[in-house]
């Protein structure tokens, strides 16, 4: 399969960038859109030249790292896949590929496709953690949790981190991303002393860092980990009730 791919290129954060035109005429409908990248920095090392750089670690759809747009789409064409498991079946012999780095605010380019997303990390050092007895462990009936609130509370917790939502929201929203975080935390047995101080501080720091969220459901539709809407509304939720409880401070 002929493929030809426009793939952006920047030497730096303050360097201006470009699209590069390359032409890949043994591209292979079971590559996916990483291994696509590989294949092309194969050829260009063997030729002297600069591979481009972008980020990947796992490869099996749980690290979040592999972020980046795929004709105007973070991750790729298919719903609720990374980039990693985004394979080229949805293309056709001759199609064009459009491959850069997730555009937001929030995301300053290092370098080629690689963005810098540690403003997720600063939303997860204000609240991301739970408080614990040190010592001798409990026994495992200490803590009581349901089973359908446990499963809930993994379903939100799938969240890989991957930072897509933020990509994908034209307002360059965390909500979901977030949302996520507040309602697996909320739903724990363990950490209920902080919930309140988690809720004002994670939420302060993700409206310093990110824009507003205008409910458009583009964050939903991108996700990995299929983390629902409804996680977004944990937000007002987690904050008003931080605000009628004084106790959590």
């Amino acid at each position: 399969m002929k493929l030809h791919l426009e793939i952006w290129r920047q030497a730096g954060p303050n360097d201006e960038g470009h699209f590069e035109s390359i032409d890949v005429p043994d591209a292979v409908e079971q590559m996916s859109i990483l291994e696509l990248l590989d294949h092309v920095n194969s050829g260009l090392v063997e030729a002297g030249k600069e591979p481009f750089a972008f980020a990947s670690d796992c490869r099996e759809g749980i690290c979040g790292t592999c972020g980046l747009y795929v004709n105007g789409r973070p991750h790729g064409p298919e719903k609720n896949k990374p980039a990693c498991q985004q394979r080229l079946y949805s293309y056709s012999d001759g199609d064009t590929i459009k491959l850069e780095p997730f555009r937001s605010k929030a995301y300053p380019v290092i370098k080629d496709m690689i963005v810098d997303r540690s403003a997720l990390d600063r939303v997860m050092q204000q609240g991301g953690y739970v408080t614990v007895n040190a010592g001798t462990a409990p026994d495992a009936d200490t803590l009581h949790m349901n089973f359908q609130t446990a499963e809930a509370a993994l379903d939100h917790a799938a969240c890989i981190g991957c930072g897509a939502c933020v990509a994908a929201c034209p307002n360059g929203a965390a909500h979901l991303f977030t949302g996520a975080k507040l309602v697996h935390l909320s739903m724990m047995p363990m950490g209920k002393e902080e919930r309140g101080k988690r809720a004002r501080q994670m939420v302060d720091e993700l409206e310093t860092n990110f824009g507003p969220c205008s409910l458009y459901g583009e964050c939903a539709d991108v996700c990995p980990a299929a983390i629902p809407l409804t996680a977004v509304a944990s937000i007002n939720k987690e904050r008003a009730r931080a605000a009628f409880r004084a106790k959590d401070d």
